[in-house]
This record gives structure tokens, C-alpha cells and sequence, in this order.
């Protein structure tokens, strides 16, 4: 049976407030309602985002007395693992979260030589319907709250900090919403992320708007109001196909915003952010890897970013009960080769996490 998009998340009740949901203006207000100065605001911030502490308990500058209040107030417990799971020696770890209404969902933490990423989610599931996509086919339980989406972020940069690098620690550079859901159908709360994510302590994790990537299967009118944000962010559009036959089916919201719409929304972000657009492009066998469409889809990016387009080739990773598979080396080659020809820059991703299921478009967040 096919799905149906779903672009409003089912009514459901988010978590209780978090210190994370609030902007600065809204700490203030809420240190005050608690009868607490005005400077408890700048401290907590101090100590969420510069010391990665969601423990008033162990915040040592905040009066004893005082603890349990702003705990129950401002630090409720919104996440527990579920379960974690590693592979590629231990460089890529994916976790399952637990929120207070025991939805499920996932992120993964991947470590490389020269930078630490994480690839959160910004919903429980997702409603796009992509059928080579687990997440996908899973269908869209609700969005997840800013201070959910915040704390997987949080969770990895203490994980690097403590168990990894020495007496130093290591630092989580790159943040990529990559996991469960559409980040762009949750628009509020990601774009309220990503500014704590990117803003220096004590008001952010402090972690550079270069290093930040937000992808769309192609919500064009989202795609134009983020560019109007000047966030800096790197945008990734999940395109997979250059033709709008074969996309109708791939990426069921071309039925609504088609490849040439969702190009033009691309090439306003370009124009507006002067950011590079990455173009993913999930090559699936004897499916989307034809050269023909390898070369359509080098004049149409050619034609709709220029210098300003970069395409992501990922081979298909398989899903559950899928029919579908990756594209033979051959054909990826082939495939590269011909964008390039069309003077437009393509690599193919390094895939991580195949193994457990924690590679792109596999995340179904099962086994909690």
C-alpha cells in the first residue's frame, strides 16, 4: 500500500520545558519566575552549553538550596539510552534515545581522523515516504522538541570528551541532521537548534555554521525561508534523481515541489548564504545509476548552481525487505565520471555504519 506524505507530526504532547528550549530572552524570564537573579540565567547557560552539564546537582556555583527547584523546573530528564551499538572499530556509535513518552529515535556519532561528527535526528520517524529509506517507510510519530534535538547534540560532544583523546578530551566539530525525520517539516525547532548549536557559550555549543548541515528531500518554500535566516548552514537536498518521472515515485514530495522547483529554491540559498549546496544522490541499481541520467543531472546542476553545486553519490545501503541494492563500482565510476564531465564537483560518500544499521537510510530506531 503507498504512503502518504504527512507534513503535520500527529498530535502529540511534547516534553515538559527544558533550559535548552529557551533563547536568552526566555531564560531570563524563567530564572526570574523561579524568584531567582537575573545572573542565575548567564550561569546556567555557562554550564549547559560551555560545561555540558543538564545536572543542576552538580553545578557547583548554583547554591545548594536552590538545586532542586531549578531541576524540577528547568532540567527534566527528557532522554535515556536505550541501547547503543558500535562497529568500524568502535569509530561509529549509534544510539537509541528514549523520550519521556517512549518514543524512539536515533542518532550516530562518527569519529575520523580529522573531525568528530554526529548525525541527529529532528523527528521520531519521518513522513516523507521515500521507499528506499527505512526511516521513511516507518512513517512520522512527532516531531522532536529543541531541547531533544540539543541533547543528542550534547550527549555526543560529552562522549568525545570524556572517552576519547586523552587527558584533553576531543571535540565535536561537525553536526549534520542526517538521522530520523525531515528537519525542514519541524522548521521552528531546527532552526532554533541549530542557532544554540552554532551561537558561542554561554549562549550555544559554540560549534561553526560551516560545519552544520541541514538537508531537505526538497520542501522548496522551507528551503527559501531558511536562506532568508542567514544561518551560514550547508544545505543538503536529497534530490536521487533528475528527472521528474522517476522522482514522483523516489521522493513522493516531488509530487508537490518538482526537481525544477526544488533547484531554484537551492540556487536562492546559494545566492543568499554564498554556500556551496551538496546534492545527495543515493545511486540504487539498475534504478536512478543510468548514464543518461548522470548526465541530466550534470547539466541540470551545471545549468541551476554552477560552481555553487556539489554532488554526494551514496551507494543504496539496504533496508529490511527492500527489493533494491547498490549500483555495481562500475556504474558508480561511470556515474562520477559523467557528472564531473559536466563541470560539476561529485564524490562518493564514505559510508559508516552499514553493519548496524546506522548508515543513511537506515535508521528505524528498533531494538530498545
Amino acid at each position: 500500500m503507498k504512503q502518504e506524505l504527512v507534513f503535520e507530526a500527529p498530535r502529540r504532547a511534547l516534553p515538559p520545558r527544558h533550559f535548552a528550549d529557551l533563547d536568552a530572552e526566555g531564560r531570563a524570564a524563567a530564572v526570574t519566575e523561579l524568584g531567582l537573579p537575573a545572573f542565575r540565567a548567564k550561569q546556567l547557560a555557562q554550564q549547559y552549553y560551555g560545561r555540558l552539564l543538564a545536572d543542576p546537582q552538580l553545578m557547583t556555583d548554583l547554591p545548594a538550596a536552590v538545586r532542586d527547584t531549578v531541576a524540577e523546573a528547568l532540567f527534566p530528564k527528557l532522554l535515556t539510552v536505550a541501547r547503543e551499538i558500535e562497529c568500524d572499530s568502535g569509530e561509529t556509535r549509534k544510539t537509541l534515545w528514549r523520550a519521556h513518552d517512549g518514543t524512539t529515535f536515533e542518532s550516530v556519532l562518527m569519529r575520523y581522523p580529522n573531525r568528530n561528527t554526529v548525525c541527529i535526528s529532528s523527528q521520531a520517524g519521518c513522513g516523507m515516504a521515500c521507499p528506499f529509506c527505512a526511516t521513511g517507510q516507518a512513517g512520522l510519530t512527532r516531531n522532536l522538541s529543541t531541547a531533544e534535538i540539543l541533547e543528542q547534540v550534547r550527549a555526543a560532544a560529552v562522549t568525545l570528551r570524556d572517552e576519547f583523546g586523552g587527558s584533553g578530551g576531543a571535540r565535536l566539530s561537525n553536526v549534520v541532521f542526517m538521522g530520523m525525520g525531515e528537519p525542514l517539516a519541524n522548521y521552528a525547532r531546527v532552526v532554533a537548534a541549530v542557532r544554540r548549536i552554532t551561537t558561542a557559550p554561554p549562549d550555544g555549543f559554540g560549534i561553526s555554521a560551516r560545519s552544520v548541515t541541514v538537508s531537505t528531500v526538497g520542501l522548496a518554500p522551507a528551503i527559501r525561508k531558511l536562506a532568508d535566516e542567514h544561518l551560514g548552514v550547508t544545505l543538503a537536498l536529497s534530490l536521487h534523481t533528475p528527472d521528474d518521472e522517476l522522482r514522483d515515485t523516489l521522493v513522493p514530495v516531488n509530487n508537490r515541489w518538482k526537481v525544477g522547483e526544488a533547484l531554484e529554491a537551492a540556487r536562492y540559498y546559494a545566492d543568499q548564504t554564498g554556500r556551496r549546496v551538496s546534492v545527495e544522490y543515493a545511486l540504487i541499481r539498475d534504478v536512478n545509476d543510468q548514464p543518461w541520467r548522470a548526465d541530466l543531472l550534470g547539466k541540470m546542476l551545471h545549468w541551476a548552481l554552477g560552481p555553487l553545486a556539489h554532488v554526494n553519490l551514496i551507494p543504496l545501503n539496504p533496508t529490511p525487505g527492500s527489493q533494491w541494492d547498490a549500483s555495481p563500482k562500475a556504474a558508480e565510476r561511470e556515474f562520477v565520471r559523467r557528472v564531473r564531465a559536466a563541470g560539476v564537483s561529485c564524490t562518493v560518500r564514505d559510508t559508516r555504519g552499514r553493519e548496524i544499521a546506522a548508515a543513511c537510510g537506515q535508521l528505524a530506531a528498533t531494538g530498545g
